[in-house]
């Protein structure tokens, strides 16, 4: 074992005892006494704390610098009763990591100066980029907000999947097509797996690097997989999440650290919910478009996450309240983690997500103190 290696785990070994362990039993699909809840993009635009440091720092300056990164984690943290942080991050690191600049453009998003227009344009990537290096601004956060965190919840660790960042890569930013990416698909597959293939690998090493950081559940997001029919579904993402779950559990048994439980989203694959659960994954992220006795029946054996309509939030707490008991009344209280059936946005008011966050809580206590 290297020396770098025995320090990762010495640090790790240092770490604040957990108090509270709820989302990692409920994802291991142990008994939980209430159903254990955090919320996508919880750390956001829509926290006034959050607006305050993004006006003094550039997005992608506050991703790179630690301190920040642990900051912005631990503001929801601090406002909610969540069950689990997730690293403030973006997937769109490691298409940095691969020589692609990326700026976060106000009013317009992620944008690619010099995005990947043919298949000659790959070899301007790095395929030998060593991301235990080059990225290791967000283990320095992982690790950093694990210790500010105090064991008071787990810390969640991402990445996004390798469809979705190739998407990004050549469509130069978001869309609401994808043909230009689509397009690869049908002129250039054999050169559309080659590079799907280069972001796997970097993905797998990302997530290993970020459990051995810290990192205690992972979440790969495939966020445009809704773009992708049935078949080219399977064969230009499945496999590759496929590949993600079994190239990182083997990874970290290597390296004799044990693996933790990992969470996959393929936003809008309403169609391959029993494939995704068939993959390696503990638990399977739903869209609100999903029913959930639906998705219990096609994913009996995993853990599912969600699925609230994220449109929910803009009703009235007591409302939201009368959502969720629906929602657990659908879900059941056992291997549910809930969560929105997409990421929060920036003009949610806080108190509503609380009111999410609370009702959750409150109403899974008492179905199973009833049960």
């Amino acid at each position: 074992m290297s020396l770098k290696m025995r320090l990762t785990l010495d640090l790790a070994q240092d770490f604040p005892k957990l108090q509270n362990d709820l989302i990692l039993r409920a994802a291991r699909g142990e008994k939980t006494e209430k159903v254990p809840v955090w919320v996508m993009r919880q750390a956001g635009r829509y926290l006034p704390e959050f607006k305050a440091m993004r006006a003094e720092h550039d997005f992608f300056k506050v991703c790179q610098t630690p301190e920040l990164a642990c900051e912005i984690t631990l503001q929801p943290i601090r406002r909610f009763e969540l069950d689990a942080a997730i690293i403030f991050s973006d997937i769109l690191v490691i298409p940095q990591a691969l020589g692609l600049e990326v700026l976060m453009v106000p009013g317009k998003g992620p944008t690619f100066p010099e995005p990947i227009n043919t298949p000659e344009d790959l070899k301007r990537l790095d395929h030998d980029v060593d991301v235990s290096k080059s990225l290791k601004y967000v283990y320095d956060a992982i690790t950093l907000t694990r210790h500010r965190l105090e064991g008071k919840v787990p810390l969640i660790g991402f990445a996004g999947a390798p469809w979705t960042l190739m998407a990004y890569c050549i469509e130069g930013g978001g869309s609401k097509t994808l043909s230009k990416c689509k397009r690869w698909l049908y002129a250039h597959p054999n050169e559309s797996h080659q590079f799907l293939k280069l972001l796997t690998k970097v993905i797998s090493e990302y997530l290993i690097e970020q459990v051995a950081a810290g990192a205690q559940l992972l979440q790969v997001f495939d966020s445009n997989a809704e773009f992708l029919g049935y078949d080219q579904f399977m064969s230009f993402s499945l496999q590759y999440l496929r590949s993600i779950a079994s190239s990182v559990k083997a990874g970290l048994k290597e390296r004799g650290i044990e693996p933790v439980p990992m969470i996959v989203f393929a936003k809008g694959a309403n169609y391959a919910t029993k494939e995704l659960s068939e993959i390696g994954y503990d638990v399977v992220q739903l869209s609100w478009t999903v029913k959930p006795e639906t998705a219990r029946m096609e994913a009996p054996s995993v853990t599912l996450q969600g699925n609230l309509d994220p449109c929910a939030m803009y009703a009235p707490p007591d409302e939201i309240s009368q959502l969720v008991s629906q929602m657990l009344t659908k879900f059941g209280t056992q291997r549910l983690i809930a969560n929105l059936g997409h990421g929060v946005y920036p003009d949610f008011d806080p108190d509503h997500v609380k009111a999410f966050i609370d009702a959750v809580h409150v109403h899974s206590a008492k179905m199973n103190a009833t049960n």
